[in-house]
């Protein structure tokens, strides 16, 4: 029997303690990787992979992290940053408050340079690395009421394309997976006239899996992907029209 896809590889899933992120670090460590959780809170399932608190918008929690999986396993191939808030929905930015905004860039955005960048670092040595992002359809079509969360997921587009490019011959790619509205605790933060018209935009007219985010996703990260970097993966039923 082959080995499983992830044999002998290393993963962080930030934001990896729920949802998406925690289906996406089971789905890594049965197929054989050795799996961290860097988050704010405390994983679900403890028994699926070891956990640290990791806060992305701290430099330096975001560096004691990386540092710590380099310690226990000597090397770091997967970097998946699920941290992410939807922050205020259904107001209009004349509501919308710049401390609420800034909360939703340091989490989002500022979450996604500090652990590209920490990342990076990590992999160089070896000159190999996958790093994904969860990025959004909003970041590429804007989602009304949700300026915040636009915005910053726009701007963890451009930050996938610029570095993506910046590092296409080391080995290392940078990718995003950008899905609609996923089933996933956090939309129980999304009001529910938000969440309508979202899923109205979907002409397959459901939500998608945590499944089905897991599948794609651990194909970006994997050995397959070698030709794939700076690009924005659409996950959306149908919504993604660019």
């Amino acid at each position: 029997m082959a080995d499983p896809r992830f044999a002998g590889q290393v993963a962080l899933v930030t934001g990896g303690a729920s949802g998406i992120g925690a289906g996406i670090a089971r789905r890594l460590a049965h197929e054989g990787a050795s799996v961290t959780i860097g988050d704010i809170n405390p994983p679900a399932e403890e028994d699926v992979a070891a956990s640290m608190m990791v806060d992305v918008r701290e430099e330096d929690s975001v560096r004691r992290a990386m540092a710590a999986v380099i310690a226990d396993h000597g090397r770091l191939d997967i970097l998946v940053n699920c941290a992410g808030i939807p922050g205020p929905t259904s107001v209009n930015i004349s509501d919308y408050s710049a401390e609420e905004f800034d909360q939703v860039v340091a989490v989002n955005l500022r979450g996604a340079f500090l652990t590209t960048r920490a990342a990076i670092e990590a992999m160089l040595p070896r000159g190999y690395g996958r790093i994904l992002h969860l990025v959004s359809i909003a970041g590429k079509e804007g989602n009304p009421g949700m300026v915040g969360y636009s915005a910053s997921k726009a701007g963890m587009t451009g930050l996938i394309k610029g570095v993506g490019k910046e590092y296409a011959t080391s080995g290392i790619t940078v990718n995003g997976l950008a899905p609609a509205v996923i089933q996933t605790p956090m939309i129980a933060d999304v009001t529910p006239e938000t969440l309508a018209y979202m899923e109205s935009r979907i002409p397959m007219g459901r939500l998608g899996t945590i499944e089905e985010v897991t599948s794609l996703a651990c194909w970006i990260v994997s050995p397959e992907a070698s030709f794939n970097t700076g690009c924005i993966f659409d996950l959306t039923g149908g919504r993604a029209t660019w």
